[in-house]
Order: C-alpha cells, then sequence, then structure tokens
C-alpha cells in the first residue's frame, strides 16, 4: 500500500461491536481487520472477474 487516504466511517453498533471482536480474535486492530476484510472481498471479486 502506497499511499493512504483517512476516510470517516459509521457504522451500526451491532457491526462495530462485531468487527472488534473479529479483529481482536485475529489480533488486529479495527483498522486492520476492515482492511483486511476489504482486500479480500475485492480479491474474490477480481477472481469471479468483476471490474476493480
Amino acid at each position: 500500500m502506497d499511499e493512504e487516504t483517512k476516510i470517516t466511517l459509521r457504522l451500526p453498533a451491532d457491526l462495530h461491536r462485531w468487527l472488534t471482536a473479529q479483529a481482536k480474535s485475529a489480533r488486529r486492530s479495527l483498522n486492520s481487520e476492515i482492511v483486511y476484510r476489504l482486500e479480500v472481498e475485492r480479491a474474490a471479486a477480481m477472481a469471479e472477474g468483476e471490474s476493480p
């Protein structure tokens, strides 16, 4: 990742709690967990031939 962009993200409270628990379980920060999940989804979409 060469460049980073800061964003403000609003999440439903239950999704935030779930993501926080997942991050803790994987020993990642919440930010890293979100980035990880987005990268996995992007790789899957690209493998299925979806546009980037």
